[in-house]
């Protein structure tokens, strides 16, 4: 059994199904990537929901107490 099986969205009441997400946050003036994260996603309006052990490394990662797996170069573009 599937751990978001049988949930609903507290928002639209939709579905929610297990995928894999990526995220980007900004970390004082550093960006950093977190990729092929476990999460629920509502099947309606997308909205993601994490368990407490997931949050947890998310945590972890972004107060650098994780090593990356490797780093990117990104352009910077301004208009």
């Amino acid at each position: 059994m599937a751990f978001w099986e049988g949930e609903s969205c507290e928002y639209c009441g939709g579905n929610i199904i297990e995928k894999r997400v990526s995220l980007h946050r900004k970390v004082k003036k550093n960006y950093i990537l977190l990729e092929n994260v476990p999460a629920g996603v509502c099947r309606q309006c997308g909205t993601h929901y994490y368990t407490a052990n997931v949050l947890k490394t998310i945590e972890e990662s972004i107060r650098g107490r994780r090593k990356a797996e490797r780093k990117v170069i990104v352009p910077v573009y301004s208009l």
